[in-house]
């Protein structure tokens, strides 16, 4: 390619965001559906190993918004809902753990990976979490998560554990890892 053909080559930034859902809509409901579902089927479906049906995914998404201790933050590409996560923090009666956070069923469609999505969802969270109150965060996952490990511990979280018996997938035990990082209290 000569320097007159590359000038034509028009280079379009893909438009990430993240935010936290109180309400979803039939067409948000529908793209993190679908996105879950390609989770899924890639591996990565935050404890379903299997596709369920439609109508129980929906379920489950309407009665994730329905719990007061969990908060619903989902990504976007282009507009489009490509992940989720879910900030966790200890029932109101629990005094001890009320400065306690924890991350959980977070993943990102197949098609959505390498536009820096989840070190963006993760910070959100964390955000979200110092602004509640929270001093520390836990989050659990399978070992063979390579990536997502990677973004964990690249953003500071420290592996406290390893449960041989974390998940069993295809008839075998898959080990799970528990991280902590503790936050840095607001200015």
């Amino acid at each position: 390619m000569n320097d007159s053909q590359k000038s034509d080559i028009t280079v379009i930034e893909a438009q990430t965001a993240v935010e936290r859902i109180e309400r979803l809509s039939g067409a948000d409901l529908h793209d993190l559906c679908d996105a879950a579902e390609a989770a899924i089927l890639q591996g990565g479906g935050f404890g379903w190993l299997n596709l369920p049906p439609r109508a129980t995914m929906e379920t489950y998404w309407k009665g994730v918004l329905l719990v007061p201790e969990r908060q619903l933050f989902v990504a976007r590409l282009d507009k489009v809902i490509a992940g989720s996560a879910q900030l966790q923090r200890a029932p109101r009666h629990n005094e001890a753990q009320a400065a306690l956070g924890q991350i959980s069923s977070l993943f990102l469609a197949p098609w959505s990976r390498g536009h820096g999505l989840a070190p963006l969802l993760v910070r959100s969270l964390e955000e979200a979490a110092r602004e509640a109150g929270m001093r520390a965060l836990t989050l659990d996952v399978r070992e063979t998560q390579e990536r997502a490990i990677e973004v964990y511990e690249g953003l500071g979280f420290q592996q406290w554990g390893r449960n041989p018996y974390y998940a069993q997938v295809e008839g075998e035990w898959v080990a799970g890892l528990h991280y902590v990082k503790e936050l840095e209290p607001l200015p």
